[in-house]
C-alpha cells in the first residue's frame, strides 16, 4: 500500500506547477482527478505532467456544472486549485464561504504566482517574475567581471528555467502543505485552507544562501564573485575539448582539491600562490579552463572516476536517456513504496479532457454516466437519480 493510498483529489486544470502537485500525489498513492474546461483556453505547452491521473470536464461557469462540482467535493480529500486570486469566488465556490461548508474535512490548496495579500497580488507573470521579487533572481548567474579576460561590466541575473519558482517553490512547496494539513486532520478531524505561492516558496528555499550574504567569505560579495555562485575557479563548470561538452568542479574541501590537482597534473606554482588568496582566483580559472580544455570529456572521466576530487561530467538528459537511466520517484519508502517513473519519465504524454474520468467516478463512488450523472454539453452535470 502507498502513503497516499485512498486519498482522492480533485485538481482544477492548469499548468506547471498545479499538475506539478497532482503528479506528486499520484506518484505517492492519491486518486487523482483533473477537473477539466469545456472550452479550454490557449496554453503555451501542453500538460505532460498526468502519469496516474484521469479527467472529467465540467463547465464551472454554469449551474448545472458547480451543482456536480459541489457534489463531487463532499466525497473527496483535496482539492488543488491553481487559479489567480478570486476565481473560485467569482464562480461562487470560496473555499471557506461554499467548499469547506459542504465537506468539513476537505483540504483546499491553493496555488498562486503572488502573494494573496501583496501590491502583485491582481497581477499576471511567470516563473522568472516571482524569482524576480523573491530576491533570488538577484543572484543567479555569473557577472562577467571576473577572471582574466573579464568583461568589466556586470551581466544580468540569468534564469534557471522554471525549475525554482513553478515546481520547487510552488508545486512542491504546495504538496508539503497538502501533507502537513493531512496530518492535522488526522488529528482533529477537520479540513483547512493550503495557501502556497511561489513568491514566499522560492523565498523559503533560499533561507541559507539569504542568511549566508551576511557571514564573510560565504555569499557576501556581489553575484558571480562568491564560494558557490561561479566566483570560484575550484567550484565551477569548464569546457572540454570536445566542444560542447563539460565537466563540473566541486572541489571545495582540501583533501578534494588536492585530489583534482593530482588529476589535473597541477599545483600552487601554476597559478601564484595558495587557494585561499582570491587573488589567484583570476589566474586560477584561466589555467583550469585551459588544461580542461586539453582532453575530451570522456579522457576526463577516466581520470576522475572513483576519486574523491568531486569532478564529474555534466550530462544531458538525451545521454542519460539513450543510455538507459533510471528515473526514480523523489524519495524511496521501504513500507509505502511510490510509483517510479521507469521509462514513462522519458516520454511526452497528454490526458484527454474527460480520458478516464468514467472509470474513476465509478470506482470512487459507484457512479453510473446517465444515472448519478450526465453530459451536457460536453461538461459534467448531477444527474436525476442523483442524491444532492
Amino acid at each position: 500500500m502507498s502513503s497516499l493510498s485512498g486519498i482522492r483529489v480533485l485538481e482544477l486544470a492548469g499548468l506547471a506547477p498545479g499538475p506539478f502537485a497532482g503528479l506528486m500525489l499520484a506518484d505517492y498513492g492519491a486518486s487523482v482527478l483533473r477537473i477539466d474546461r469545456v472550452n479550454p483556453p490557449s496554453t503555451p505547452s501542453p500538460d505532460v505532467l498526468v502519469r496516474g491521473k484521469s479527467s472529467i470536464k465540467v463547465d464551472l461557469k454554469s449551474l448545472g456544472g458547480r451543482r456536480f462540482f459541489l457534489r463531487l467535493i463532499r466525497e473527496v480529500d483535496v482539492l488543488i486549485d491553481p487559479f489567480r486570486p478570486g476565481v473560485l469566488e467569482k464562480l461562487g465556490l470560496g473555499p471557506e464561504e461554499v467548499l469547506m461548508k459542504a465537506n468539513p474535512r476537505l483540504i483546499v490548496a491553493r496555488l498562486t504566482g503572488f502573494r494573496r495579500d501583496g501590491k502583485y497580488a491582481t497581477m499576471a507573470g511567470h516563473d522568472i517574475n516571482y524569482l524576480a521579487v523573491s530576491g533570488v533572481l538577484s543572484m543567479l548567474g555569473p557577472t562577467g567581471t571576473s577572471g582574466e579576460h573579464a568583461l568589466r561590466r556586470p551581466l544580468p541575473p540569468s534564469p534557471p528555467g522554471n525549475i525554482l519558482s513553478d515546481f520547487a517553490g510552488g508545486g512542491h512547496m504546495c504538496v508539503t502543505g497538502i501533507l502537513l494539513a493531512l496530518m492535522y486532520r488526522h488529528r482533529t478531524g477537520k479540513g483547512q485552507v493550503v495557501e502556497a505561492n511561489m513568491v514566499d516558496g522560492v523565498s523559503y528555499l533560499a533561507t541559507a544562501p539569504r542568511k549566508s550574504q551576511k557571514i564573510p567569505g560565504q555569499w557576501d560579495r556581489p553575484r558571480g564573485e562568491n564560494l558557490i555562485d561561479g566566483g570560484c575557479p575550484y567550484y565551477n563548470v569548464y569546457e572540454c575539448k570536445d566542444q560542447g561538452n563539460y565537466m563540473s568542479v566541486a572541489a571545495l574541501e582540501p583533501q578534494f582539491f588536492t585530489a583534482l590537482c593530482k588529476g589535473l597534473h597541477l599545483g600552487n606554482h601554476h597559478w601564484g600562490g595558495d587557494r585561499e588568496d582570491r587573488k589567484t582566483w583570476p589566474r586560477m580559472k584561466t589555467v583550469l579552463e585551459e588544461t580542461f580544455r586539453s582532453k575530451t570529456r570522456k579522457e576526463w572521466e577516466r581520470i576522475f572516476d572513483g576519486t574523491d576530487a568531486c569532478c564529474l561530467p555534466v550530462l544531458t538528459h538525451d545521454e542519460l536517456e539513450r543510455d538507459g537511466y533510471e528515473l526514480r520517484s523523489a524519495v524511496r519508502l521501504s513500507s509505502s513504496p511510490a510509483a517510479d517513473p521507469g521509462s514513462d519519465g522519458w516520454q511526452i504524454k497528454t490526458l484527454e479532457r474527460g480520458e478516464g474520468g468514467v472509470t474513476l467516478l465509478h470506482s470512487w463512488l459507484g457512479w453510473r454516466e446517465d444515472h448519478e450523472y450526465k453530459l451536457e454539453n460536453g461538461g459534467a452535470v448531477v444527474g436525476s437519480s442523483a442524491k444532492l
